[in-house]
């Protein structure tokens, strides 16, 4: 997949993105939203930058609103410049796999209690926009209307981010029964009730979403993998955004790679990653994706989160243990499960 030179290429190029104060924006004079930034931040951990991780958190500590949210972005990681006031669920429970994560990662104990009031708030926020049949509502307005749709990506990221604040208490030694409740109806929702959802089947992450997040596993997984991988990978070249469009993206190829591998399937994400090298620059970032039909990368960027997800799928597949741990279903606490996981 990738040179040891290459890997360290890729992670000075991410470092270089993030700013003083500890924020990673897509790219210098582009928006950071808090879900790609937390995804960043476990890029660098993965890679051994802990310091520029902790200074991601940070930045999220100092700027969590006062109801325990993240704006949805802000205009080059500038917390006094947020350019969408919307407030989504899982941009913010993200912060909970991170921290999780970048505790797994360094042992420390004080970082874990610095951030549990912030993880505490983001989860609180989320749940409180869970609907009566399991699934999380997919945001407030800037207003503060809550929005009840859901998004099946959304709600699977945010039942592993349930898990990963579930460990984080269980640490702690604060039980939270409800959470658990929370996350088992949340499972449930994700495997037994695709009607609950949003109809966005065209986009790859819906169908590989419920296997990432160790939401869906076993022959169910499985499965599901298999029914999609014809619509949605194109051979030699990655794993198309949105069907029928002619557009592979980075990203997405990287997230499935690590789905891909959560099942057992590793020559197989490790061919996926693979196919993706040719949206490398020279700078050892990633473009974004690349219309295939027209031989064009587009949009003109390459944005962190790209990055951050090829390294992420690679230091699983090269047996980073805290990687693994926070995307192995096995390794985090089950909340109360409805039995029917796989």
């Amino acid at each position: 997949m990738l040179t040891a030179a290459q890997a360290a290429h890729t992670v000075a190029a991410l470092a270089a993105l993030q700013r003083t104060d500890g924020a990673i924006p897509w790219f210098r004079g582009h928006h950071l939203d808090p879900w790609d930034h937390t995804e960043a931040a476990m890029a660098l951990d993965a890679a051994g930058e802990h310091e520029r991780a902790a200074a991601a958190y940070e930045w999220l500590a100092r700027h969590q609103n006062p109801d325990g949210s993240w704006y949805a972005a802000y205009q080059d990681g500038d917390a006094a410049d947020p350019t969408d006031l919307g407030r989504e669920t899982n941009f913010c429970a993200y912060v909970a796999v991170g921290t999780w994560h970048h505790f797994l990662a360094t042992g420390d104990s004080a970082f874990l209690d610095r951030m549990w009031p912030i993880v505490y708030a983001a989860v609180e926020f989320v749940l409180a926009l869970q609907q009566p049949g399991g699934q999380i509502g997919w945001k407030r307005e800037a207003d503060g209307t809550p929005v009840a749709d859901a998004l099946l990506t959304g709600s699977s990221s945010v039942h592993q981010a349930l898990r990963c604040a579930l460990a984080v208490a269980e640490h702690r030694g604060e039980p939270q029964p409800d959470w658990e409740l929370a996350a088992g109806a949340l499972g449930h929702a994700v495997r037994r009730h695709p009607e609950r959802f949003l109809d966005k089947s065209r986009y790859s992450m819906d169908w590989y979403y419920p296997v990432l997040s160790g939401t869906l596993r076993g022959p169910r997984a499985v499965a599901r993998i298999e029914g999609g991988w014809s619509r949605f990978v194109v051979p030699g070249r990655g794993v198309r955004c949105v069907v029928p469009n002619p557009w592979v993206t980075g990203g997405e190829s990287a997230e499935l790679a690590l789905a891909l591998w959560t099942i057992g399937q590793s020559e197989r994400a490790v061919r996926i990653l693979a196919d993706i090298q040719h949206l490398r620059a020279e700078d050892g970032l990633y473009w974004t994706g690349h219309v295939y039909a027209d031989d064009a990368f587009w949009p003109a960027e390459r944005t962190s989160w790209t990055a951050a997800a090829l390294l992420l799928a690679v230091a699983a597949l090269c047996g980073d243990e805290p990687t693994r741990a926070v995307f192995r279903a096995d390794a985090l606490p089950e909340g109360l499960d409805d039995g029917d996981c796989c």
